[in-house]
């Protein structure tokens, strides 16, 4: 057994390892001796955990640095953990048995589930702490002791063990439990110190602290105190007049009944409620029970609820436009093929060239057919067909005018939904032609020059303001400023980053290179290396292979990011991925990894992301690691500014172009006033699709209208009937409302709450819930 304390980092080679590497090395060390280790932690999650050798062999863990969440998670008695700062979410998640000693403050859910051991907190915690903790009578209980004060929802379920508060320096002086503390609370007691406001009196009751109680409680404080370095502090919190007691109540305090002997609750319930012979009654001639063997109406146990469009389906969840998939494919149901095409409009102006070609359709991944492994809906059919869609009519201008940086995919979309809305948009941009990076940069070979010019053209007659080859100062900005009601930052991220290191002056920025590309000014040699493996180094792998590279390689420091289509294209001309790879510097041989392998290389290109160029913008406007800081309503720190797109993160094509439409629509409610139309929120869960009816063979669809009708049109309502025919007691009804609306409706006279209806609802609609007629 090692004596010497072991110390393991959370970094290597400058950058952070996983959770997972970082307990694999922890276990590894206890398991070759080691009882006392350090951690020098950089947010890794669960340190501390699951560690067992046995009660004679203790372990001793020092984390510092910043720990992660759910330190301490499945803690094994003999373990002791001291954390030297503050902790993250779930501290002593499901702990059982280790001691946590946090030498600051806790957030979220501490000692959550916790079955035994005890964690001291040299402060405060957040919410939820203390919540559905239990205790085993053969163990001793768990325990959980704050310096401070709690966060809202303490002990919520919590059904076991003792909390301490104390209530010292609390976070809020006035209120040591916070906001509604021991909601179903079921067992445990707490102690604090310092006023309160009110607990769940239905679940817990206070007592009054008993001699033993006060005894335990001193020296055990005395004892933790000690562990977190507070001694000082014992004679101030032990004056007993200042404690008090909360416990959980026991089943009868809270119904307010007194225990039943048998013959009472066989004369006063069984026979009350069944009838003399109870459940054997019908073999008796003592059957007098009123209750059909079938119930209606409100005895019931279930009952079935119509809940259309209540809940998004997960395809339209999935796509960061908010674009309406499953609407659409309602609509080529019922023949409206051209409106499910023009459709697409309302949310993007891209509807071929994104939908159709660049999008990795997240809606087509977020199909319910998959959970059945079945071919998801194939949108590209549709989306492909955007390129024939007319421009929308426009209302008249209503003499608003938003000012819009940048002519990408952000900016574009942004300025689209702003006229359709009603108001002026004018984009400025630096680049010769409108597009930003699917102009400039995404290779011809994903997407056909014809669609994407076709769509320009259209979002020219949409957006007649636009100003090329513009390159804003900081007093144009000033300017834009002023002369608009609003300006929108859609720069994206233009500025190349590269790794300084020895012969960095050798290595071609992505960006560069595809835009040379297109211009058909690049140049490669046969032996290319890539510097970032994710979906841009997967295109520069395809330009470079048509430009007449042989062999091409791109490597990474984690597991490659790239996906989808343009994975598959760099698979598909030969293109080697390999990870983790550490550049050392780049030479003329090639590029030299940090381990001595020299990888041959004639081009060596860095494809590691971008950042906004933002020389022009006001010291008022917050950046973050050279990103523009934003609120939900992706507004920046400048009252009228709003930044959306790669400026603000980096992300794909669709979340640039849905950052558009909620500005758009963030802006419309502002100068209007109006609210827009409230989306339902909620995913429908995909357990309550039926996918029966759906031929699970299909490699492929024909056409759309085959698309249309193996959607599952999960959360609204295909008006198949299927419920009405099903019902055994012809309960369902369909009941026609104004235009095409209609709903289902069930008669709760005829309803028996079987819930066929809907376990064969294709879509999800019918919700069986548990009867309570009572209100």
């Amino acid at each position: 057994m090692a004596t010497e304390k072991i110390c393991i980092s959370g970094l290597e080679e400058g950058a952070r390892i996983e959770s997972r590497i970082l307990e694999e090395r922890i276990q590894k060390a206890v398991a070759d001796g080691a009882r006392k280790l350090e951690i020098d932690a950089m947010g890794q999650h669960g340190i501390g955990g699951r560690l067992w050798i046995s009660k004679e062999e203790p372990i001793e863990i020092d984390v510092i640095g910043t720990s992660g969440q759910r330190l301490g998670s499945k803690g094994f008695p003999g373990t002791t953990i001291n954390v030297h700062g503050s902790v993250s979410d779930d501290v002593g998640w499901l702990n059982a048995g280790a001691e946590i000693i946090v030498h600051g403050n806790a957030s979220n859910g501490a000692c959550n589930a916790m079955a035994q051991g005890k964690v001291i907190i040299n402060g405060d915690i957040g919410a939820r702490g203390m919540t559905m903790t239990k205790t085993n009578p053969r163990f001793d209980e768990p325990e959980l002791w704050i310096l401070g004060g709690v966060g809202d929802y303490f002990a919520e379920f919590m059904a076991g063990g003792t909390a301490v508060v104390c209530g010292y320096e609390a976070q809020n002086p006035e209120n040591v439990l916070a906001f509604r503390p021991c909601v179903g609370m079921v067992g445990g007691r707490i102690f604090v110190r310092g006023p309160h406001g009110e607990f769940s009196t239905a679940d817990a009751i206070l007592e009054p602290i008993t001699d033993a109680d006060w005894e335990w409680l001193c020296s055990n404080l005395k004892e933790n105190l000690a562990k977190i370095g507070r001694e000082d502090l014992y004679e101030t919190l032990t004056e007993r007049k200042e404690w008090q007691l909360i416990r959980a109540k026991s089943p009868f305090e809270k119904t307010g009944r007194k225990r039943r002997s048998m013959s009472e609750f066989r004369s006063q319930v069984w026979d009350g409620e069944l009838g003399q012979g109870g459940l054997i009654g019908d073999l008796t001639d003592l059957d007098r029970s009123p209750i059909p063997l079938i119930t209606h109406g409100d005895l019931r146990r279930f009952v079935p609820v119509w809940e259309n469009r209540k809940y998004q389906a997960p395809c339209q969840s999935s796509c960061p436009t908010g674009m309406p998939v499953q609407k659409r494919w309602q609509l080529v149901r019922d023949g409206l093929v051209d409106e499910a095409v023009d459709l697409a409009l309302a949310y993007t102006p891209f509807p071929a060239t994104v939908c159709g070609y660049l999008c990795p359709n997240l809606c087509m991944d977020g199909c319910t057919r998959g959970v059945k492994d079945m071919l998801s809906v194939d949108i590209t059919k549709l989306g492909r067909d955007g390129v024939k869609s007319p421009a929308p009519e426009l209302p008249p201008l209503s003499g608003k005018k938003v000012a819009v940086i940048g002519g990408g995919p952000a900016g574009i979309s942004v300025a689209w939904q702003i006229r359709r809305k009603g108001h002026e948009a004018v984009v400025y941009d630096m680049a010769e032609k409108l597009g930003g990076k699917i102009t400039s940069a995404i290779p011809s070979s994903r997407i056909p020059k014809e669609v994407l010019d076709a769509e320009l053209e259209r979002v020219a007659k949409v957006i007649p303001h636009v100003h090329m080859q513009k390159k804003l100062t900081a007093d144009d900005f000033a300017e834009l400023r002023q002369n608009s009601d609003a300006v929108v930052l859609a720069i994206g991220a233009q500025k190349p980053r590269i790794i300084p290191i020895p012969g960095h002056e050798r290595i071609t920025p992505a960006l560069d290179f595809l835009k040379n590309a297109m211009k058909g000014k690049a140049e490669v040699g046969e032996k290319v290396v890539i510097i970032g493996a994710g979906n841009v180094g997967c295109d520069v792998a395809t330009e470079c292979a048509r430009l007449g590279a042989k062999d091409i390689l791109l490597i990474d420091i984690q597991k490659p990011a790239a996906f989808g289509k343009e994975r598959e294209e760099a698979e598909h001309v030969g293109a080697k991925f390999r990870y983790p790879c550490f550049t050392k510097e780049v030479t003329e041989e090639g590029v030299v990894l940090k381990s001595g392998e020299v990888l041959p290389a004639d081009t060596v290109i860095m494809s590691i992301g971008d950042t906004p160029d933002i020389e022009f913008l006001p010291d008022t406007i917050a950046l973050d690691r050279g990103h523009i800081v934003v609120n939900e309503d992706y507004q920046t720190t400048e009252p009228g500014v709003y930044a959306i797109g790669d400026a603000v993160r980096p992300g794909l094509l669709t979340h640039a172009i849905g950052h558009g439409r909620e500005t758009a629509e963030t802006l419309d409610e502002i100068f209007t006033g109006k609210r827009p139309h409230a989306e339902p929120k909620d995913v429908i869960d995909y357990s309550r699709m039926t996918l029966e009816y759906f031929d699970p063979r299909l490699t492929h669809f024909k056409d759309v209208q085959e698309c249309a009708q193996e959607c599952s049109s999960c959360g609204s309502c295909r008006d198949c009937g299927l419920c009405e025919t099903v019902c055994p007691q012809a309960a369902i009804s369909r009941k026609g409302g104004e235009g095409k609306d209609f709903e289902m409706v069930c008669d709760s006279e005829k309803c028996i709450g079987c819930g066929f209806c809907a376990n064969v609802c294709p879509c999800g609609i019918w919700n069986v819930v548990e009867n309570s007629p009572m209100g």
